[in-house]
């Protein structure tokens, strides 16, 4: 390097880092104005009700809000000695075991028949996401007939005759049922696109190699579906842990038969609205808010862990 050279290289440096420097900045300046509508709703939609349902936690407000007086933690020491309060929240989890694990493996058999069949593709891909875009009220009545012991389809094309929404061992199960037909297709969606991703030429290889079609779909089908996988698994355990749409329509706006259906988003309601204890059913709501950003952190955890395990 030449004196001159020796001599600029510094000022060329500092001018390069002030130019990125003032860049930057120009750029978080425009950025900010596209950036601030959203931010302003969000503070005002979601963090201020956020806030404002953890101090009414710390209070005892009725529904009308007027003369709610500070007791601290009482209501969460009520609610953790609350048998209603933990049987709403077992039904949630008991709904989520049933309907998690069946909606990943139904929506990637769905997801591998429409990926694979050749005529009308559209038509089977359009049957398979259409469920999905009812609106819950819409689901819900339509499986509530459907189950009806004496005009519904289901008892009369199978022949049984069992009492689905008035029967405590039946009504949950009738419940996933519905969700399973409602719900499916986005995560057959979300199948068919990662399966629409997968390179050609891999199964090409692996047939020249002698691979059948059981081993293509164990050695390259699944792991390059494993991302995609956890991500339905992880949005599914938070839709259903707060279920309450279909629970409530499927069973007239009630708790079903012996409080069997009764979820934990539909037990806070009632004690809210039905009961008026707003400070009771906020400090219920903490308590489900703390588990399911508990569920989704430890979901980033374990995505972040096998990142760094797959790039060792």
């Amino acid at each position: 390097m030449t004196t001159a050279e020796t001599v600029f290289a510094p000022a060329r440096t500092r001018t390069a880092t002030a130019a990125a420097t003032l860049r930057r900045k120009q750029g978080f300046q425009h950025g900010g104005w596209f950036v601030a509508p959203f931010l302003l709703l969000f503070t005002l939609f979601v963090i201020w009700p956020l806030l404002r349902g953890v101090y009414l936690s710390l209070t005892d407000a009725n529904i009308t809000g007027a003369g709610a007086n500070f007791i601290g933690l009482d209501n969460y020491r009520e609610a953790l000695k609350d048998p209603l309060m933990w049987d709403a929240l077992g039904h949630s989890a008991y709904f989520t075991l049933l309907v998690v694990p069946c909606i990943t493996v139904l929506a990637f058999l769905l997801a591998m028949l429409a990926h694979h069949i050749e005529r009308v593709t559209w038509l089977w891909r359009l049957c398979f996401f259409v469920p999905f875009l009812l609106p819950s009220t819409v689901a819900g009545n339509l499986w509530q007939w459907l189950f009806n012991p004496g005009t519904g389809m289901i008892n009369y094309v199978f022949g049984i005759d069992t009492p689905w929404l008035t029967d405590k061992s039946y009504a949950m199960l009738a419940i996933v049922i519905e969700t399973l037909w409602w719900t499916v297709g986005f995560s057959f969606l979300l199948y068919l696109a990662a399966l629409q991703s997968i390179p050609a030429h891999l199964y090409e290889a692996a047939k020249l190699d002698g691979a059948n079609a059981w081993h293509r779909m164990v050695h390259i089908t699944l792991p390059m579906l494993r991302n995609i996988t956890g991500l339905v698994i992880a949005l599914q355990i938070l839709a259903s842990l707060q279920v309450f749409d279909q629970a409530v329509v499927m069973m007239d706006f009630g708790p079903g038969p012996e409080s069997s259906t009764r979820t934990f988003v539909q037990y806070t309601l009632e004690e809210g609205f039905t009961s008026y204890r707003v400070g009771y059913a906020s400090a219920i709501s903490v308590i489900f808010f703390v588990i399911i950003a508990t569920v989704a952190l430890a979901r980033m955890w374990l995505l972040r862990n096998r990142t760094e395990e797959a790039t060792r």
